[in-house]
């Protein structure tokens, strides 16, 4: 991979850390663009990226997740291909990124996520390289399609999350727990898809019970 022009800046410690620092380079300054966030990133460019865009798309019906996930998408997809280094749409490198946004993102990462830098080490190599790095690549990309449906990011972005800390860690059993949660997540959506689409009872029975939204969406 190509090593980003400002290398001595690149975060060397842990995720959280380099998320934190990230965010401290845009306070009380013009806000930063994504473009920016990626050259002062290191060799876990698409493990961190993917995480710094998944974050805020943890929030329940968070308006602006559809956008956010077009380059989660993108980026899985980057990963089945086996690129070296993050690309992007150029509108995607010139989104200009708030320092406000920005301190949001690391204040929940350094309070909420440290228990995965904790936990996740690297372990089960068989998955996290190659082959199973691709695979994993797919299901980020299928997860991120599912956050561009109304009120339906919460879980595939968990799943994401999870999935991101295992490339980060190059941690086969955190990659193989977000796969799963995403797997889960995508069959279970396109079952209720699935019937309400050719009328299955317990589908819609199920839909107007926990999901009236899913089946407005589909009127």
């Amino acid at each position: 991979m190509t090593q980003p022009e400002n290398l001595e800046a690149a975060p060397q410690g842990g995720f959280i850390d380099a998320i934190v620092e990230i965010a401290g380079t845009g306070k009380g300054e013009a806000p930063q663009t994504l473009g920016h966030v990626i050259d002062a990133l290191d060799d876990r460019a698409f493990g961190l990226l993917i995480l710094i865009l998944t974050i805020p798309c943890l929030v329940p019906g968070l308006p602006g997740a559809q956008i956010i996930a077009i380059p989660i998408f993108l980026l899985g997809l980057q990963i089945v291909f086996g690129r070296s280094e993050p690309w992007l749409p150029s509108w995607a490198m010139r989104a200009k990124l708030k320092p406000e946004w920005l301190s949001s993102i690391a204040e929940f990462a350094n309070k909420r996520l440290r228990w995965t830098e904790r936990l996740s080490r690297p372990r089960w190599r068989f998955i996290a390289h190659g082959a199973g790095e691709r695979v994993l690549g797919l299901i980020i990309a299928l997860a991120a399609v599912t956050i561009m449906l109304p009120i339906t990011n919460t879980i595939p972005s968990l799943a994401i999350t999870v999935a991101a800390v295992g490339l980060l860690q190059r941690d086969g059993v955190f990659m193989s727990a977000g796969a799963l949660l995403a797997l889960g997540w995508i069959t279970a959506l396109g079952v209720l898809i699935f019937g309400l689409i050719t009328g299955a009872g317990f589908a819609a029975t199920l839909v107007a019970e926990h999901a009236p939204w899913l089946a407005e969406w589909f009127r």
